[in-house]
This record gives C-alpha cells, structure tokens and sequence, in this order.
C-alpha cells in the first residue's frame, strides 16, 4: 500500500494516551510518525509499519498534472 505525508493512519495497538491515530511525518525506507492526541514522535522500518498498521484514516492525496 502507498503511504503518503499527512494522512492519518490507524495502528493495531493503542498508545500509552489510549489513541490508535498516527499522522504519517515521513515516506521513505523508514516511516515517522506523530502521535494525533500527544504528539509523540517514533520512526520505524517501512516493513515494521506494514505490519502495525491497520488502515488508513484520512488520505490527502493531492492531484498533480
């Protein structure tokens, strides 16, 4: 699946606030992503991301011609 910067993704397992909303800071290799609800910043391997994360919340996607 394509992840892009700023959308809002769900993962499996709450964090320690009780949320399961991440906002996606970074694409590459590896993954970083904010808390929504703390702002607790972690950076994971993109294989460890696909495996944690359960869908997608909200998509910005932007249309280039």
């Amino acid at each position: 699946m394509e992840y892009n910067v700023t959308d809002i993704v769900e993962m499996k397992k709450p964090h320690a606030c009780k949320t399961n909303a991440w906002e996606i800071l970074r694409v590459g290799a590896d993954i970083k992503i904010k808390c929504v609800n703390c702002g607790h910043q972690i950076m994971m391997s993109r294989n460890d991301f696909n495996h944690r994360v359960k869908r997608v919340l909200e998509s910005h996607v932007t249309d280039e011609a």
